[in-house]
């Protein structure tokens, strides 16, 4: 099933945002803060697999390279920032945010907006590989648990563009499959290996990485890919 990774991150949601609202106040901190630096270790061990798929690392390289400067240009991260102080602006009454909208903007960017949302859905859409969204369902489950416990049944409700986002991305990337060649999608999935590494190293707090600015190098990887198949480089 080509949204079965969705589903699961849907799923993985509702049941975290339940948990957290019967048990979350009797969750140890620690407990959530191990647990949470496992799944980091594991995000490691899939990103890193990834990367090492490449058949030709200057495409990698290129990518990131050129990536990074048009995702600097532009600082998706800062727009995404911006984005998320519009949409809860939009969403308040009175200049003042209801408790149960509150918990909806915030958990429904932090599950939508990023690398692994993006490149988890991509990967089940492309090969139909959900290895990245269930390994998202994980983090996106342990860390319902935390925000409905203190902010309350709103997390549940994220669930639902989470659902839309990542399932129209998956749908759309089985539409590209017939179109790009594997080779395309190979490099597609090594430079967002990398990306999920990232990701990694963000979740372990071992050294901030601006993800988000990278995304392009995603991208960005297709016409590099057929550029340099053309032009045989490093082949």
């Amino acid at each position: 099933m080509l949204v079965l990774g969705t589903i699961v991150n849907t799923a993985a949601i509702v049941l975290g945002g339940l948990i957290g609202l019967l048990f979350g106040q009797a969750l140890p901190e620690k407990m959530k803060r191990t647990v949470i630096q496992g799944i980091g270790l594991a995000v490691l061990l899939i990103g890193g697999s990834m990367a090492l798929q490449t058949k030709n690392p200057l495409i990698v390289i290129a990518s990131l390279v050129l990536g990074g400067v048009i995702g600097e240009w532009i600082d998706i991260e800062l727009r995404l920032q911006h984005f998320g102080q519009w949409l809860e602006g939009k969403f308040s009454r009175n200049g003042q945010v209801t408790g149960f909208t509150k918990a909806f903007v915030t958990a429904s960017l932090i599950y939508c907006v990023g690398a692994m949302a993006i490149m988890g859905s991509l990967e089940s859409g492309l090969r139909g590989n959900h290895n990245i969204l269930f390994m998202k369902s994980m983090l996106d489950g342990i860390s319902a648990i935390v925000f409905s416990s203190s902010m309350g049944i709103g997390v549940l409700a994220s669930a639902i563009p989470v659902f839309i986002y990542q399932g129209s991305i998956t749908m759309a990337a089985g539409l590209l499959q017939g179109i790009l060649s594997s080779q395309v999608i190979t490099e597609m999935g090594a430079t967002g290996g990398l990306l999920i590494l990232g990701i990694g190293f963000n979740i372990l707090e071992m050294k901030e990485i601006k993800v988000g600015n990278l995304l392009p190098a995603i991208f960005l990887a297709v016409p590099i890919t057929i550029l340099f198949t053309k032009l045989h480089l490093g082949m």
